[in-house]
């Protein structure tokens, strides 16, 4: 089967239904686009902070984008290139996009307020600070896998102690671009620099900053890495948005675009052929299809830490009401389109229907840095290249996801209307504290490696979608909106990632039995996993009562 049929029939799928479906739930759930938006009513200069659409998009396709649509496809391509398409595909489409935007537009109707505040609302109080402590709990797992993904892309030093010029210079080239995307924040907000100008502006900072990073690689180990993540995580989270995230988020999409359209040209140029077969089986490597692809292919498909972007984020920075639909919709489309290019490129690569015995990461890599020195780019800088385009697919997950960690701490912790906090809950909500109480769980699960913890991020990731997506058919439903496209995404991704996160508690439990059961960092595994799925199974009890009941929800103003 030829590479190329398959990425063009992907985009065409993607853009009509954009076109097409996209269009239609806006018309269908309607958009003001004369709406003062959150971003302005509730401007403070730290998260709500108004900034144009491509600033948005940049951040919400920054932060989406991480190590999952690489990953994720290239592993599940062990059950055939076939079903892991058509996941990308439907998941994409019906599942991931309508997810992404559905939250985004409905933290945008409710004052910017997070999925977990939305659910309090139109569920009630013990619903919504159940599925905050889920988003808490959550967060922990992602900041430790992609931060292990990070320290060991930047590692300098290979076993023998040979230095790795690439990863080095893919971190020189990360340090500098955090100064550089601060002074480029400072200078775009006093001078109010906007459109074309801050475009070339962004694009000749991204060309400097590489070439920059490139001549003078920076070495140092995994473990130092790994310390310097954590410090810029807390610096993330305690910075405003505009300061840091946003600008960085904006000079990293350029990196990230024109890593998927390297994919794609190269994909055109040399039209590889699929060299795994269309479909393996239903059990490979005493692993089910079921739920096994649905939870290994998360971002390119579906993924519930998309929504805690759409929701705790972005929309607190929409300008207006109809950016929504490229911002939500179309970011996780492209992600999708990564997803497929990551299939097709590992498949391309296979030798007799098996891939090479290398990671995920250095498949694409491999095969991306390839198709740059086709350009006429010389392998060392393309290699920096890439390793640095990897790295940044984990850098802009972590920093946004520590920044929605804290903040879930907070909301959980926050007091009723006309009250205030005091005692342990005001320390512990202190911006400061609760992003540390936020870290250092997190590195103690980080301590476990990035394979340890993948499996059980992957179940929760996808358990959080489900309840994501039973919480915004609660919203819908409440304010009189049509929401029925949403009732068999939901049901289909709990039924699959409960079975997956009980797969994920038994393989625990098997350690235990053989005696290698390591209780710091397998014990929290454990622990975080059993909760996760007890708050899964009490969030959508109290969502079903409202789902389900022969009332309507509590508020019926629609927004």
């Amino acid at each position: 089967m030829s590479g190329l049929a398959v990425v063009v029939f992907a985009i065409v799928v993607f853009i009509c239904a954009y076109c097409f479906y996209g269009r239609w739930l806006v018309k269908t759930w309607g958009i003001d686009p004369d709406a003062k938006t959150p971003a302005y009513r509730f401007e403070d200069g730290k998260d709500f902070t108004p900034a144009s659409k491509f600033t948005v998009f940049a951040h919400q396709f920054s932060s989406i984008t991480g190590a999952g649509p690489v990953t994720g496809p290239i592993i599940a391509a062990a059950f055939g290139w076939v079903p892991a398409l058509l996941w990308l595909l439907i998941g994409g489409v019906f599942f991931g996009a309508v997810q992404d935007f559905t939250a985004l537009y409905a933290s945008v109707k409710n004052d910017g307020k997070s999925m977990g505040k939305i659910i309090e609302k139109y569920v009630g109080k013990l619903g919504g600070r159940m599925f905050l402590m889920f988003c808490w709990l959550f967060s922990l797992l992602v900041i430790a896998a992609f931060s292990d993904i990070m320290a060991s892309t930047f590692n300098g030093f290979a076993k023998d102690g040979s230095q790795l010029v690439p990863n080095a210079a893919a971190a020189s080239i990360s340090v500098i671009y955090i100064f550089v995307s601060m002074i480029f924040g400072l200078l775009v907000r006093k001078f109010k620099i906007s459109g074309a100008t801050e475009l070339v502006l962004g694009i000749i900072c991204m060309v400097a900053m590489i070439a920059a990073g490139i001549a003078n690689p920076m070495f140092a180990s995994r473990t130092t890495w790994l310390y310097m993540t954590y410090g810029y995580c807390f610096i993330a989270s305690i910075l405003p948005m505009w300061l840091l995230i946003q600008p960085r988020d904006y000079l990293s999409v350029f990196l990230l675009l024109g890593m998927i359209l390297a994919g794609v040209v190269g994909i055109i140029v040399g039209n590889p052929t699929l060299n795994m077969p269309a479909f393996v089986g239903f059990n490979v490597g005493n692993k089910p299809l079921f739920p096994i692809l649905f939870i290994t292919i998360a971002c390119g498909a579906v993924s519930g830490f998309h929504s805690l972007v759409s929701s705790g984020t972005s929309s607190k920075t929409v300008s207006n009401e109809k950016d929504m639909l490229t911002i939500g919709y179309g970011s996780m489309l492209i992600e999708s389109t990564l997803g497929v290019v990551s299939l097709v490129i590992a498949c391309s690569v296979a030798v007799n229907g098996a891939l090479p015995k290398a990671t995920p990461f250095a498949i694409f890599g491999s095969a991306i840095g390839g198709y740059f020195t086709m350009f006429g780019i010389p392998k060392l800088i393309s290699t920096c290249i890439v390793t640095m385009c990897v790295s940044a697919l984990a850098m802009t997950t972590i920093d946004a996801v520590t920044r929605i960690g804290r903040m879930s701490l907070q909301e959980m912790l926050s007091p009723e209307e006309g009250q205030e906090l005091t005692g342990w809950k005001k320390v512990v909500s202190n911006t400061y504290v609760a992003t540390i109480v936020t870290l250092v769980p997190s590195y103690l699960l980080c301590l476990g490696g990035y394979l340890n913890i993948w499996p059980l991020f992957g179940a929760a990731n996808q358990l959080l979608a489900s309840l994501v997506l039973i919480g915004l058919t609660v919203f819908l439903r409440t304010t009189g909106r049509k929401g029925w496209m949403l009732y068999f995404p939901m049901i289909f991704m709990f039924c699959a990632t409960m079975s997956a996160l009980v797969m994920s508690v038994y393989g625990i439990f098997g350690k235990m039995m053989a005696g290698k059961f390591v209780v710091l960092v397998d014990g929290l595994q454990l622990v975080v996993a059993l909760c996760l799925m007890i708050l899964a199974i009490m969030v959508v009890k109290h969502c079903g009562k409202e789902l389900f009941g022969s009332k309507p929800a509590k508020q019926t103003a629609a927004n």
